[in-house]
């Protein structure tokens, strides 16, 4: 096998290990599931139960889980 790069080595460090939240985090975290809560209750309420609205809510579960990762990882 060949040697990690030095700039890999530390991108998986990053992706791949636990990341405690601060306290300056932890609000961060709340707005973005409020803001996103907001949103499917509002997603709920205009579209139709469909796969559509089901695939909808995936992706904005999604959204919420980079979005905490990239405060997580990156501040």
């Amino acid at each position: 096998m060949e040697p990690l790069s030095e700039r890999l080595e530390a991108e998986l460090e990053v992706r791949f290990t636990y990341h405690p939240p601060s306290a300056e985090q932890v609000p961060k975290y709340n707005a973005i599931r409020s803001a996103a809560y907001d949103f499917a209750r509002t997603l709920g309420q205009l579209c139709p139960e469909s796969t559509e609205l089901t695939r909808a809510l995936d992706k904005l579960d999604e959204v919420v889980m980079l979005a905490n990762a990239a405060i997580a990882r990156r501040s």
